[in-house]
């Protein structure tokens, strides 16, 4: 990086940090409740802007993008029942949650059933959402060991220790109003990078013309009207598996219910949540197609064999530099046969020639063809340099434009961008770890008597902890493949599940509460069962978990439920 970025990256920086510290210094007479969850304060924006940020970590900004390149627009069908599940959550659950007046969302859970059930729901949390902290951890560390050539291990080391203080200096309400400021700077940063893009396209190649080669390469494909439980993406994994994920997320996560039980009142809380249900979809859709026109622009600029210049090096000093060498050379051949492929492509369709179009995609899609085996072939050969090395490229994508192609100044704010909004999740889930650790845990089983300067000082620690975790999870999570894919599989082993709980909790009534306990654990275990192929009949795509988990839990309380009715058991008596 440039000089200017340098200043512009720090300087960016430094203000967030500093308006974060401000804002913590105004909550120095916070009680636990108020550290652990804003004092009903804010406003519907900031709440919409805190949630959105939430979710869109740095995962989403380095990703996404690499998503699209790689996958095309479908993965925007994931967030087709977010709308419906924000209805359902301001309808039917926001009240109860305010009527209560809770910390977190599982102190809910023991008014309907008892401790146990809210414990355990509580430790599936904590395991789901430390996993998913890591996840988030690692993008920002992944941006900098590629940007300053920093081994990637001890940069995720330094860049997690800063995320954990700014979030042990910080209550939840010095995050929720940093967020609002970092979300404004994320999305002016991405609708640069758009734009960018579209400008860098060379000049004979218009937007539409762009779009007409990305659909020819299927990366348009969004829509999709099959009823298929192997496909990850359709219009029903979207809408129905889709509406649970999203259901479970910002219902019963607490990273998430944290953010909106701070607003001011209910009706702000729910403006804050429709606005993202509403906001979110164009937003991904937008970020999705910055990378489907990012595989447009490599046809004319030619991309490096593989994105992880890491891996390049590695690879290039190795026993097998020769070998990789003479594949470079045909994926140099292999660029210049598709760049004509794709200019013959271009200039057919502005003739606007039925025959030339159709001969033109042909030759077209042989090339991409050609192009794409011979990058898989250099994946093989990386492999067989290193069994551990990733060969999935894709976190890399965006970052490499980044660098390469962005003008002067640009480059800090999009690094910023980046590393804003890790700070802004990870914040997030930090303070929702600690929250349920201290609230569900430390202070319902072991010391419920202390003052609120005892349980802010153990949040602190508990924070430092949580913190230590994420860090070592993210030491591990480069070999998982695309981010934004990994951390919704993950979120789904757990999410049908507790949202299955919850449901119960909301809506049915005179279930025991062993029944529910344990039908949570066997659904937990038939879920990650299936996930791991223990049922090779039962193939199914990780969006499709939420809704078999939320089904199971129902199904099986039920069952167990009526079993202690007829056979009058004391093991199923709820107390």
């Amino acid at each position: 990086m440039q000089l200017l970025d340098w200043l512009v990256l720090c300087g960016t920086t430094l203000f967030i940090i500093i308006y974060g510290l401000w804002k913590n210094k105004q909550e120095e007479e916070q009680d636990i409740g108020t550290y652990l969850r804003s004092g009903h304060t804010l406003s519907w924006f900031t709440i919409s802007l805190s949630v959105i940020s939430t979710q869109a970590s740095a995962v989403t900004f380095l990703s996404v993008p690499g998503q699209g390149y790689t996958d095309g627009m479908r993965f925007v069908l994931f967030y087709l029942g977010m709308p419906l599940a924000m209805v359902f959550i301001c309808v039917f659950i926001l009240p109860v949650y305010y009527r209560l007046n809770i910390v977190t969302a599982y102190q809910f859970l023991e008014t309907k059933f008892d401790a146990k059930v809210r414990v355990l729901i509580a430790f599936f949390f904590l395991i789901q959402r430390s996993l998913a902290a890591g996840i988030s951890l690692a993008a920002p560390s992944i941006v900098l060991s590629v940007m300053l050539g920093w081994n990637f291990y001890y940069t995720n080391i330094i860049v997690g220790s800063l995320v954990v203080l700014y979030t042990v200096l910080g209550g939840s309400d010095a995050i929720s109003q940093t967020q609002k400021l970092q979300m404004i700077i994320i999305l002016a940063g991405m609708v640069a990078a758009g734009y960018l893009v579209v400008h860098l396209l060379p000049k004979e190649i218009g937007f539409v013309d762009a779009l007409r080669v990305a659909g020819t390469s299927g990366k348009l494909n969004t829509i999709d009207w099959s009823f298929d439980w192997h496909n990850k993406y359709t219009i029903w994994s979207g809408l129905i598996g889709g509406f649970f994920l999203q259901m479970a997320y910002f219902g019963t996560d607490q990273s998430q219910v944290g953010r909106y039980l701070g607003g001011s009142t209910i009706t702000q809380s729910r403006m804050g949540l429709l606005f993202n249900g509403m906001f979110k979809l164009p937003m991904q859709f937008g970020i999705l197609l910055i990378g489907v026109l990012l595989f447009v622009f490599y046809q004319h600029e030619q991309p490096p064999i593989f994105f992880d210049k890491v891996e390049l090096q590695k690879i290039s000093k190795s026993d097998y530099g020769v070998e990789f060498a003479q594949v470079e050379n045909k994926y140099d051949k292999a660029f210049v046969e598709r760049k004509k492929a794709s200019q013959s492509l271009v200039k057919s369709f502005q003739e606007n020639n039925q025959t030339h179009i159709e001969k033109a995609e042909k030759e077209f899609l042989e090339k991409e063809k050609i192009f794409q085996e011979t990058k898989k072939e250099a994946g093989k050969i990386i492999k067989k340099n290193d069994k551990d090395a990733n060969i999935n490229d894709a976190n890399y994508i965006f970052l490499t434009f980044v660098t390469n192609h962005i003008p002067v100044g640009m480059v800090g704010l999009l690094i910023a961008v980046i590393l804003f909004a890790s700070m802004s999740t990870t914040a997030s889930e930090l303070n929702a770890l600690t929250s349920t650790g201290m609230v569900d845990m430390y202070k319902r089983l072991f010391f419920d008597n202390g003052s609120d300067k005892h349980y802010i000082l153990v949040s602190k620690i508990m924070t430092i902890l949580w913190g230590a975790l994420a860090i070592f999870i993210a030491q591990l999570s480069l070999h998982l493949g695309t981010l934004v894919e990994v951390v919704n599989m993950l979120g789904s082993w757990f999410y049908g599940t507790i949202l299955g709980v919850f449901l119960l909790a909301f809506f049915s009534k005179n279930l025991k509460s062993n029944a529910v306990f344990l039908a949570t654990i066997i659904t937990e275990i038939l879920i990650i069962a299936i996930d791991f192929d223990v049922f090779p009949a039962v193939d199914i795509a990780y969006l499709w978990l939420n809704v078999v988990g939320t089904f199971f839990v129902i199904v099986l309380s039920y069952l167990f439920n009526f079993i202690t009715i007829i056979f009058n058991k004391d093991t199923f008596s709820k107390k």
